[in-house]
């Protein structure tokens, strides 16, 4: 009979590096008064910004009640506002403020700091090549 190792199991290995990488980042953004979920969102909104609360849950692939939440926070930070969205007054679009996008160089910076920092065991190609196997994972 064959014996499952939890030690070189797929999930077992995805959770322990996403905790590892988790801590480090939050780490990184603690002075700034943001969380990695948070910073997502940002990250969404400093490609396209004016998404509303539905596209940023099914970019982030976050429920719409987290979504909210990270929203609410954001807002209160003064990062994001919520505008009425003119075709549809029932729906909001969420936009940076100008402190929220004058983030966005300082903060991808260190996004990119703790990338290399957690990747620094991995050869040449090896971080593009396991990105890529994560696609297919997630399917």
């Amino acid at each position: 009979m064959a014996t499952f190792d939890i030690e070189k199991s797929v999930g077992f290995l995805l959770a322990k590096a996403h905790q590892r990488l988790y801590a480090h980042f939050r780490e990184a953004l603690s002075g700034y008064g943001i969380t990695p979920p948070q910073f997502a969102l940002m990250a969404f909104l400093w490609k396209r910004d004016g998404l509303s609360q539905a596209e940023l849950s099914q970019l982030s692939e976050v429920d719409r009640t987290t979504i909210g939440g990270l929203v609410d926070r954001l807002a209160n930070a003064g990062l994001v506002v919520r505008r009425p969205n003119p075709a549809d007054r029932r729906v909001h679009l969420i936009h940076l403020t100008e402190a929220g996008k004058e983030l966005e160089g300082e903060l991808s910076a260190l996004a990119l700091q703790v990338r290399e920092r957690i990747s620094a065991d991995l050869a040449p190609g090896e971080y593009e090549k396991l990105c890529e196997l994560l696609v297919k994972l997630r399917g």
